[in-house]
């Protein structure tokens, strides 16, 4: 009875520690995911930042992956890509160019680090559509390390600073140019060489450059009457 009673008094002891004992607080809902916030925790991507700012193309990302159910994939370059790109490169495009080069490192697409290594190439990026252009971006594996190509630029893809799904950004350590850039474009026909005037030595003689023979004629014949009657005048005076 004694045993019972013990039980008893255990039992009711533990179910009054469990109740007293606050329960642990749920986790806290994540907030929106935000692009340049997720970089700036980073660290060392302030360029891309500011370009990402300056072009709008960060809230774009932040709307398409807050609000609907397609992911994406964005490939960071670092500060030092940035800084190995030929001086005044980023001033010397047009305001379209530096969105189209912004989109060129965005997939609308969500690619797990795995799924990069299968990706069927091209794979179009955000900047693809425009001016009826397709920006395409080429991947290769190979020990399990990625390279990622533009034909002008090749670079590896290094580990995620955010792979869960619907976003995944990735690292690389060069600016991705787009292939498009460098397009050698048709020359434009030259105007016309104008019109040089010809030096008096090699310019032909004309009838204005060569004397009136009735001016010469009548000069000469004009000469001959006067020595005439000078003549005349003398002999008279003679006689």
């Amino acid at each position: 009875m004694a045993v019972v009673v013990l039980s008893l008094i255990l039992i009711l002891f533990s179910f009054n520690a469990e109740a007293q004992t606050p329960s642990a607080p749920a986790p806290a809902a994540s907030g929106p995911i935000n692009i340049t916030g997720i970089l700036d925790k980073a660290g060392g991507y302030n360029t891309f930042i500011k370009l990402l700012t300056s072009t709008q193309v960060a809230n774009q990302i932040n709307n398409q992956v807050n609000n609907s159910n397609d992911g994406m994939t964005v490939f960071a370059p670092s500060d030092n890509g940035f800084n190995n790109l030929p001086g005044g490169y980023l001033n010397n495009l047009t305001t379209q160019q530096q969105v189209q080069l912004v989109l060129y490192h965005v997939i609308p697409k969500f690619y797990s680090f795995a799924d990069l290594q299968t990706a069927s190439n091209p794979v179009h990026t955000q900047a693809s559509g425009q001016d009826g252009q397709v920006f395409g971006l080429y991947f290769s594996a190979q020990n399990n390390q990625v390279n990622i190509s533009t034909h002008i630029v090749t670079t590896q893809v290094y580990n995620a600073i955010r792979k869960d799904p619907p976003l995944a950004v990735y690292q690389v350590d060069k600016v991705l140019l787009p292939e498009e850039f460098t397009e050698a474009k048709p020359p434009s026909q030259s105007p016309p060489a104008p019109a040089t005037k010809e030096s008096n030595s090699t310019k032909p003689a004309t009838a204005a450059d060569e004397p009136s023979p009735s001016k010469n004629g009548a000069a000469a014949a004009g000469s001959q009457i006067g020595f005439a009657l000078f003549g005349l005048l003398s002999f008279a005076f003679i006689f």
